[in-house]
C-alpha cells in the first residue's frame, strides 16, 4: 500500500530530509507503508552529488543544502509541487533505469492531462517542453525548457527524493544556479505555458495517473 501526505504551506527542508530518512527506514524494516509526499519548500537550493561549484550562481541568494541525492543543483520553492517519492524498487524489478523512467513516463502523463507534451532528451535529466514561440537555438533547434526535475536516492532499493514539477514559482529564481548543470535552455511552469493550473489541479492529476505507471 501507497500512503498518500498532502502538506500545505512551506515544509522546511531539513525537517524533509528527516522524515524521509525515518519512512526508509521504516519500509526497509517492513514497519512503514510506501509514500507519496506532496510539499512545497521555501526557497533553497539543493546540491546533488554530481554539483559543479561553478554552477552556484548566487551563493548567497537562498540557502543551499546537501541533497545526497543523485544530480546537479536544483531550486525548490513557492509555486513549485514537489513529490517525494518512498518507495520499494526491489519489488519493482530492481531496476533503476527502468525507476527513473517510470519517474519521467509519470509526468509526461500528468502534464498530458493538461495538455502539455513533455518530452525526454538525451543526456538532459527532468521532462522538457518545446517553445515554438521562442527563438531557435544557436543550432538551428527548436528552443525548450524545462518544467520538471528529477533526482533520486536508494537505500537498500528502497527510494527517496524525487522530483519537482512547477506550477507557478517564480522563475527568476532559478537565476541563481545552473538548473542540473544545463546552460543552453531555460525553464518553465504550468502557468508560464499559459494554463490557470493550481498545486491541488496538479496532485488529482499525479494520483489519477499513478497507478497507470506504477503497480501499488
Amino acid at each position: 500500500m501507497v500512503e498518500w501526505i498532502a502538506t500545505d504551506g512551506l515544509t522546511d527542508y531539513q525537517e524533509a530530509l528527516a522524515f524521509m530518512e525515518t519512512r526508509v527506514a521504516g519500509i526497509i524494516d517492513g514497519t512503514a507503508d510506501e509514500c507519496i509526499w506532496l510539499l512545497e519548500h521555501p526557497p533553497l537550493y539543493t546540491s546533488g552529488t554530481s554539483a559543479k561549484p561553478a554552477d552556484l550562481v548566487d551563493p548567497d541568494r537562498f540557502p543551499v543544502y546537501d541533497a545526497r541525492r543523485g544530480g546537479e543543483y536544483t531550486y525548490h520553492g513557492p509555486g513549485q509541487r514537489v513529490v517525494y517519492v518512498m518507495l520499494d524498487v526491489g519489488k519493482r524489478g530492481h531496476d533503476v533505469r527502468q525507476f527513473v523512467k517510470d519517474l519521467e513516463a509519470w509526468v509526461i502523463a500528468t502534464l498530458d492531462t493538461f495538455n502539455i507534451k513533455g518530452e525526454i532528451r538525451e543526456g538532459r535529466v527532468g521532462v522538457w517542453v518545446q517553445r515554438p514561440e521562442k527563438p531557435l537555438n544557436a543550432d538551428g533547434s527548436t528552443a525548450e525548457d524545462k518544467i520538471a526535475a528529477l533526482g533520486i536516492r536508494l537505500r537498500k532499493w528502497v527510494s527517496f527524493h524525487g522530483m519537482s514539477i512547477n506550477v507557478e514559482p517564480d522563475l527568476s529564481h532559478f537565476e541563481g544556479i545552473v538548473p542540473c548543470g544545463i546552460r543552453d535552455h531555460g525553464v518553465t511552469s504550468l502557468v508560464d505555458l499559459g494554463l490557470p493550473v493550481t498545486l491541488d489541479d496538479l496532485d488529482v492529476a499525479l494520483k489519477a495517473q499513478f497507478t497507470k505507471v506504477f503497480s501499488n
